[in-house]
């Protein structure tokens, strides 16, 4: 198989009918080409989820944000954020007739997204309603919002330029599930959704993924995903092509169970 760095091994890419302009790429680039090409499509846009593998990805979530993607990604307590209210300005020159700074600087260092949670506490959380039971009962949890910065971007050697300006790390939502009984959070996700967004859709959002890790299950043990055995690239590309309709069409058929079926 093709990789990044080295060069590809053409006798087995011949054997397994692997498409020249196919190489290869990580899940992080697989996922953002996918979201782009599907925000071009006819179809109301909706933000993106996704677990660590991808909220960790810095280089995701900027790609998603420029292009004007919304989302909610779970992320690690070791992500590092700027807290509201930091401020972002050139310093005045160190000496009197010294070269004067052209670079923002924040007037506070970032710190861990787990120990500024820590440091918010309890007292600000808020008790939501982020969905329905199977008995129609809504489901609670406590939850932390608070509006933070940024902090991936900073580089005290680096310049971030747009429209001809240095901009400030940009703000975002950071949101922490912190339920009654327990001694720590335990989730935390980073969403670029607008500063009015209400918290029970932040909520909502973010505790969303478990409608994925259903429909996976469905893919994998219902509709077949895991059961290919061939041996070349246009043999699983038909698999997954034929698997995905497959759940898009039971999916329609649960949203509508009642509709009338033609004779």
């Amino acid at each position: 198989m093709c990789r990044r760095t080295g060069a590809p091994d053409k006798e087995r890419r011949k054997k397994a009918k692997i498409p020249d302009e196919v190489v290869f790429k990580t899940k992080s680039e697989l996922g953002v080409e996918l979201v782009e090409r599907a925000s071009g499509w006819d179809v109301p846009r909706a933000p993106v989820l996704g677990d660590h593998a991808y909220g960790g990805n810095t280089w995701l979530r900027d790609r998603l944000d420029e292009a004007g993607c919304e989302y909610v990604l779970s992320v690690g307590p070791d992500t590092k954020v700027f807290e509201q209210g930091t401020s972002f300005e050139v310093p005045p020159p160190k000496r009197e007739g010294g070269r004067a700074p052209t670079r923002l600087q924040p007037d506070r260092k970032a710190e861990l997204i787990g120990e500024l949670i820590a440091r918010l506490g309890t007292g600000v959380a808020r008790t939501v309603t982020f969905r329905d039971g199977p008995d129609g009962e809504p489901v609670t949890s406590r939850f932390i919002f608070a509006r933070v910065h940024a902090a991936h971007q900073w580089r005290a050697d680096q310049i971030k330029w747009r429209e001809g300006a240095e901009v400030p790390p940009r703000e975002e939502w950071l949101i922490a599930e912190w339920p009654e009984g327990e001694d720590e959070p335990t989730d935390y996700w980073l969403a670029n959704l607008p500063a009015d967004t209400e918290p029970e859709r932040l909520a909502r959002l973010a505790r969303m993924r478990w409608k994925m890790e259903l429909d996976y299950k469905q893919l994998k043990g219902e509709l077949g995903l895991d059961h290919y055995e061939g041996r070349s690239w246009l043999g699983w590309y038909h698999h997954t092509a034929l698997v995905t309709a497959a759940h898009g069409f039971l999916t329609l058929e649960r949203l509508n169970p009642f509709r009338p079926r033609p004779g």
